[in-house]
C-alpha cells in the first residue's frame, strides 16, 4: 500500500498511481498522464524559462517578446523531435563557448515543439540537469502520452 502526496491511495502494483492516471487519460476524465514539476530551487533558469514560455513570453535566443502562450500540457512525440529542433533553432546561434545552451520550450520531444517554441539562452548545466530529469521521468511513457509540466519554487508562484 502506497499513499501519494496528494493523499490518494494505491494497492498492489501502482505504486506512482500511473497506471489509474493512464486510466482515467483513456477515458477522458484526465487531460494529461503525468504532471513533470521542474523546481526552480535546483534548475532556476530552465524553471523560468518554462514559466516565462507559459504565461507568453516568448524567448528567441537573448530578445524577449509577448506572444502567444505556450501550453503546459505536452503530447510525447519522440520521432518528431529531430525536426522540431531543426525548426526551433533555426536562426538562433549556439553559444556552446560561452557556456550557453539554447533552450526550447516546450521541448523538441513533443508534438507542441518545433517552429514557434521559445527558446532562450541558459547556463549548459541548468538546460541539461533541467532536460536529463525530465527524460528519466518520461521514461517508459508511449508517443501520444499526455504530460502536464509545471514549474515550481519561483518567487512569486
Amino acid at each position: 500500500m502506497h499513499v501519494s502526496p496528494g493523499g490518494a491511495l494505491a494497492l498492489g502494483g501502482d505504486p506512482t498511481g500511473i497506471a489509474s492516471r493512464v486510466g482515467a487519460f483513456q477515458d477522458g476524465t484526465a487531460s494529461y498522464v503525468k504532471e513533470i514539476k521542474l523546481t526552480a530551487n535546483r534548475w532556476p533558469e530552465s524553471a523560468q524559462h518554462i514559466k516565462d514560455a507559459q504565461d507568453g513570453k516568448i524567448w528567441r535566443g537573448d530578445r524577449m517578446t509577448e506572444g502567444e502562450p505556450k501550453p503546459d500540457v505536452l503530447t510525447i512525440d519522440r520521432a518528431g523531435a529531430d525536426a522540431n529542433r531543426d525548426d526551433s533553432l533555426r536562426g538562433i546561434q549556439g553559444r556552446g563557448n560561452d557556456g550557453l545552451d539554447r533552450d526550447e520550450y516546450p521541448p523538441a520531444m513533443f508534438k507542441e515543439g518545433g517552429e514557434g517554441a521559445s527558446v532562450k539562452y541558459i547556463t549548459s548545466g541548468d538546460n541539461q540537469g533541467a532536460g536529463s530529469s525530465m527524460g528519466n521521468r518520461l521514461r517508459g511513457l508511449p508517443d501520444g502520452a499526455r504530460i502536464k509540466i509545471t514549474p515550481t519554487d519561483l518567487p512569486g508562484i
